[in-house]
């Protein structure tokens, strides 16, 4: 095992699926971290989980839901206060991974269309909240190759007439990548990875119906969840790494759509104004 418990990793959505997967990875590799859920019970689960076979293991767990930007503020808080407690920890970097899909139209607290907010603005918020603590570490979002058939639906962003799942996943992934072209151009290092089809039951939390068997059926063909870790920590490991988007640790293609400077520009002064933030402030002070 590598000795860099000194460098501390931030994975969201990670008490199962990708994200605990990530987890167990990058402590096999020797960095501490924060991992992030929804639920205390499934935070305490999954410490349980890892303490079982390592009871040292340099890990805690925060609960928060990532939709409601209120608590976003508090995680903040909470990984503030614990680096100050744990001055020889540096935080190296930032995993924005949680996520969902819900075949309903639902909005947050805020009004905003759940996979929206969920999927991308709470990505969005945390990082400019880490900006501060992160200096010269990474950020990475979990992305999906379904951003490459999308295009973002600017005449109704929230989808509020004519909702669809996949039509707002897809558009939330593709978010995803835009927003890692423009933390680049502003002197974030950041990466999208592309985890591929993986057995996860992130379609069984919310779907129902017909969509629900269906991912059912669609991911007994994916991969374990163990596989798309690894290019996780693959760029931990290379925070340098040259490229934007990658899959099985490899520079991979992207919807052109990113390419569009309007479009990434537009996208990135939108989220903005929607989570009341400035990332010019930020970044210079």
């Amino acid at each position: 095992m590598k000795n860099q418990t000194d460098k501390l990793v931030i994975v969201t959505g990670s008490t199962s699926g990708i994200g605990f997967a990530i987890v167990l990875k990058l402590l096999e590799s020797g960095y501490s971290v924060i991992g992030v859920g929804s639920k205390a019970e499934s935070c305490q689960n999954a410490k349980i989980k890892i303490t079982a076979q390592n009871p040292t293991a340099p890990v805690v767990f925060y609960n928060a839901n990532l939709a409601n930007q209120q608590e976003i503020y508090a995680l903040a808080h909470n990984i503030k206060e614990y680096l100050t407690l744990n001055p020889n920890l540096k935080l190296h970097c930032l995993i924005n991974n949680a996520g969902g899909v819900r075949d309903w139209y639902m909005t947050t607290s805020e009004g905003y269309e759940y996979q929206f907010a969920l999927n991308h603005l709470s990505g969005f918020l945390l990082t400019y909240l880490m900006v501060p603590l992160l200096k010269d570490g990474i950020v990475i979002f979990t992305a999906s190759s379904s951003h490459k058939h999308t295009r973002i639906h600017w005449q109704d962003i929230m989808f509020q007439k004519w909702y669809f799942v996949l039509s707002a996943y897809k558009q939330s992934k593709l978010c995803n990548v835009m927003t890692v072209k423009e933390l680049n151009k502003r002197g974030i290092k950041a990466f999208a990875v592309d985890p591929g089809l993986v057995k996860t039951d992130i379609g069984n939390k919310g779907m129902t119906g017909i969509t629900r068997w269906f991912w059912n059926i669609h991911k007994k063909s994916g991969t374990d969840p163990e596989v798309p870790a690894q290019t996780y920590v693959y760029l931990c490991n290379r925070p340098k790494s040259l490229g934007l988007y990658y899959y099985n640790s490899k520079i991979a293609s992207y919807n052109k759509e990113v390419d569009k400077d309007s479009e990434t520009m537009r996208l990135f002064a939108l989220s903005e104004k929607l989570c009341g933030i400035s990332y010019k402030e930020r970044i210079s002070s």
